[in-house]
């Protein structure tokens, strides 16, 4: 039976701190679906949600966007799910799905979207809505709850980043921050086919980095990353930039080849300097990129669902997340931290 309230991490608006607080469980509507959660991951965007750093639309607000689940509930509408599927329920939690941008796989841009733990309730909760046509889409057994709920943002975030930094078999790759998002990256890039280099400026995370398969690494806080990686490989094809520090963006063009890409995945505040010159002689990209589609979205889960993915997950329950986003924001956390909230059927 599903109870009137439930547990969930709120906020309620900017410099308030984040509470655990009893609310009402909702009911899907139309193409909606009620997920009840058994993990939710915790992504550094929450920090800035929490924290007040973002100009949140929607106040107030339950936090989360990497909850997986079983659906307990359908909306009227709903044909493509059923009760007892397990399903994710990740950053993009609906688009328009008519305009030009959702029309060509491209919702991820579509500019009346939903986003979960930001303009609609997320997934640090008992129970969460989300629209069945976003979800992504879980086997309902055999998989472990919490590797899995970071793939539907980390996993998607570093997996579309790779996609579309121009690379091929073979290519170099460089992977600067080996946090949660950089330690799948690696994964992935891997998967793809990639020759990696991981930059970061704790040695505990550049071990890391070797023990999720990187082929070298370099301490930017004693070496000059991009001058080493010329001199060791020639320049990388790309640089996936998941660090959330501005200095991890500085001069990062000079460790690429010509034609070379740099993909900024994580979101310091300030910007990204390219000299023009360069810039225009040897052809470099700047390319952004923002979450994925949901046919990436499933790619990124099938990869984990087959082992190919593993995640370093360390466990906390949600009345700790409060202790969780400090430690997040301050750099303490190898991997990523997943919330316990139920226990899997």
């Amino acid at each position: 039976m599903i109870p009137k309230t439930m547990k969930a991490a709120v906020v309620r608006g900017p410099g308030k701190p984040l509470k655990i607080e009893e609310v009402p469980v909702k009911e899907p509507k139309g193409n909606e679906i009620l997920v009840k959660v058994i993990a939710s991951g915790v992504c550094h965007s929450d920090v800035h949600a929490a924290l007040g750093e973002w100009d949140v639309p929607t106040l107030p607000l339950v936090i989360g966007h990497e909850a997986i689940g079983h659906v307990v509930a359908l909306g009227p509408y709903v044909t493509s799910v059923k009760e007892g599927d397990v399903v994710g329920v990740p950053w993009l939690n609906r688009a328009c799905g008519h305009c030009g941008y959702c029309a060509s796989g491209h919702e991820v841009l579509c500019g009346d979207q939903d986003n979960s733990g930001f303009s609609v309730d997320g997934g640090h909760a008992e129970y969460v809505i989300a629209d069945a046509n976003y979800v992504g889409r879980f086997p309902k057994e055999g998989i472990d709850f919490y590797e899995m709920a970071p793939i539907l943002c980390a996993g998607l975030t570093v997996y579309k980043g790779l996609k579309t930094s121009n690379l091929k078999p073979d290519d170099w790759v460089a992977i600067s921050g080996v946090g949660g998002l950089g330690h799948l990256a690696i994964q992935y890039a891997k998967v793809m086919g990639y020759n990696v280099a991981a930059i970061d400026i704790a040695d505990e995370k550049l071990d890391f980095a070797k023990e999720n398969g990187a082929d070298i690494t370099v301490n930017a806080a004693k070496t000059d990353p991009w001058t080493f990686l010329q001199e060791k490989v020639g320049g990388v094809h790309a640089v996936v930039i998941t660090a959330v520090e501005n200095e991890a963006f500085k001069d990062s063009h000079k460790g690429l080849r010509r034609g070379g890409t740099i993909t900024p995945l994580g979101i310091p505040d300030g910007s990204v300097e390219m000299p023009i010159g360069p810039t225009i002689m040897n052809e470099y990209t700047l390319r952004g990129s923002v979450i994925g589609n949901r046919q990436d979205l499933q790619e990124a889960i099938d990869l984990a669902v087959r082992g190919k993915v593993k995640t370093r997950v360390t466990k906390a329950k949600l009345e700790d997340l409060s202790d969780v986003l400090d430690k997040l924001k301050n750099g303490k956390i190898i991997g990523r931290m997943v919330l316990e909230i139920s226990q899997p059927v």
